[in-house]
């Protein structure tokens, strides 16, 4: 009447099936989860190591022995202890090698003196060669005559 919940209508039989309606419910969820094993796994403690750590990092080597040897995972660089040869190794274990040159930055002083150096050169070859041609005609004049005419400028040889 009132719509309390404190009402004296309790019913003992209605709490026994519910709970029993919850032990039977909690039955079926325990049958749905696998049995576990009893034993417990134990637990691994080894670490793999499949690669190096240093993956496309230069390395130095000696010589290409040790490029063939070392194992590589990308393409890796080997320098030479001087610095003067590089292998690159690539998975395929194919090497190709490069010599290395330093670079000496030029300025325009230094441009400007290898012009003229080239340009000195260029006229000392010049020169020999006019000098071996004028020996040739030197060497064919004394065997040969030659005339001039002046009016239509051809040259004639006689022998």
């Amino acid at each position: 009447m009132y719509n309390t919940p404190y009402i004296n209508t309790y019913n003992p039989q209605n709490s026994i099936d519910r709970i029993n309606n919850q032990i039977a419910e909690l039955e079926r969820m325990k049958q749905q989860i696998p049995q576990a094993n009893t034993t417990q796994p134990t637990n691994l403690t080894q670490n793999f190591q499949l690669a190096p750590n240093n993956n496309n990092t230069m390395r130095y080597a000696d010589s290409i022995d040790e490029v063939q040897k070392d194992f590589v995972i990308g393409d890796t660089p080997f320098f030479s202890k001087d610095l003067s040869i590089l292998w690159i190794k690539n998975t395929k274990n194919e090497i190709k090698t490069y010599e290395l040159t330093e670079i000496i930055p030029k300025d325009e002083k230094d441009l400007q003196i290898e012009l003229l150096t080239a340009q000195i050169n260029e006229l000392k070859g010049m020169i020999k060669d006019e000098q071996s041609t004028t020996d040739i005609i030197e060497s064919d004049d004394a065997t040969s005559t030659t005339k001039s005419n002046k009016s239509t400028r051809t040259t004639t040889k006689k022998n």
